[in-house]
């Protein structure tokens, strides 16, 4: 089902529930496209319009903001895997977390925000699994321990 779909839910009388409407994740804004894309507690808030490939984070040159390769790639590999790397460009606005968290948050941004800007990209995002949100967050400290999960060293005296 896509998002833009409206659900009809039949209840168990027969009645028809009211219709949901599923929120994008994305919207348009004249010729430009703006998606947000989480990851740990990094927030991503990106803005794709038609170009020549160009891609600038927090003002900033790609190269320049992510100096790391992994990183770099993490980001573009969205654009590659759709063959759109020198078609559009892209704006992102990224904070918190940290270095990897925010080119994961991009990397989603990019993600939904190509598909509201070409739905024929639909896809082959889902197939390569880049439009699902990576729910996995750091673990609280609980009372009585240490961390997360590590206790304290048994003494025996």
């Amino acid at each position: 089902m896509t998002e833009s779909e409206t659900v009809v839910a039949t209840q168990a009388d027969g009645a028809v529930a009211p219709t949901v409407q599923r929120a994008s994740r994305a919207r348009r804004r004249g010729a430009e496209v703006i998606a947000t894309g989480r990851r740990k507690t990094a927030v991503a808030r990106v803005r794709l319009k038609a170009g020549s490939g160009h891609v600038r984070v927090n003002g900033r040159d790609l190269v320049e903001y992510f100096p790391v390769v992994k990183d770099r790639a993490l980001v573009l590999g969205t654009l590659d895997q759709v063959e759109r790397r020198s078609a559009v460009d892209v704006d992102v606005t990224v904070h918190g977390g940290g270095p990897h968290g925010q080119a994961g948050a991009c990397r989603l941004g990019i993600a939904r925000a190509l598909k509201e800007f070409d739905e024929t990209l639909s896809d082959a995002l889902r197939q390569g699994g880049l439009l699902t949100r990576d729910g996995r967050m750091k673990e609280r400290k609980k009372y009585g321990l240490r961390g997360a999960r590590r206790g304290t060293q048994f003494s025996k005296r």
